[in-house]
């Protein structure tokens, strides 16, 4: 269970406040205005923005005092955040060692996961001379290696056209959501949450608000999520 107990980030006037429980098991989408306070959310759980006050509790242990490269978490950023000097298979291996050169096992791991993604065959080549939703596909590869039971999606696939972003979106639902993993997915598309996500949090002025199941919040949404909408 991931659970944000009177958890606050402050910046200036800003301040986000967040007291949820989200179970894994589930896609969780955040939706809200710019500036509402979704990719601060995202900071506070991955360790790159601390906290005012209140505790980030994964399986009981509250992991805000952990350093980022400690927390239980992987982030897929939009930019796919890969290397461009370094191949493929070295660009997913860096989720599980800094070597230059990898043990046995750990290519293993590399080549399953890219045959996972659909890349089997393409751990040689560099960024460059892939396509975009290739790209996407390395980065889904590396996360997948990492085996991090918290997943952030900070709309790692808005640049795609609509046919390729729902095969990720897919793709993703099926190699990450675990019985033992917790998936949130900042998205600026209701589509993205109806195709995946399993419940939708809404962030408004500040505030995360509890999850509810995706198909009944937009087939009704409350006033904030309209004006969201231009309702």
């Amino acid at each position: 269970m991931l659970e944000l107990q009177e958890v606050s980030v402050e910046h200036g006037s800003f301040k986000l406040r967040a007291d949820v429980r989200i179970a894994p098991g589930n896609v969780t989408a955040f939706v809200g205005e710019s500036g509402a306070g979704k990719s601060t959310l995202f900071g506070a759980l991955s360790g790159f923005e601390n906290l005012a006050s209140g505790q980030i509790l994964w399986s009981g242990t509250d992991i805000a005092p952990l350093p980022p490269a400690q927390r239980p978490v992987s982030i897929l950023f939009q930019d796919n955040n890969l290397f461009p000097h370094l191949t493929v298979e070295r660009n997913v291996a860096l989720g599980l060692t800094t070597r230059a050169r990898p043990g046995h096992e750990t290519l293993d791991r590399v080549h399953e996961a890219l045959e996972q993604v659909g890349l089997a065959g393409f751990g040689a080549r560099k960024p460059g001379a892939l396509s975009g939703g290739q790209r996407s596909r390395v980065s889904l590869a590396r996360a997948l290696v990492r085996s991090r039971p918290i997943v952030l999606l900070d709309e790692p696939f808005a640049a795609l056209g609509p046919a390729l972003k729902a095969e990720m979106l897919d793709l993703t639902a099926t190699t990450l959501a675990r019985p033992d993993t917790v998936v949130l997915m900042i998205t600026h598309d209701p589509q993205d949450a109806l195709r995946i996500a399993d419940q939708t949090m809404i962030v408004s002025d500040g505030l995360v608000q509890m999850p509810r199941d995706t198909a009944d919040l937009f087939a009704s949404p409350p006033p904030d999520l309209q004006k969201y909408f231009g309702k």
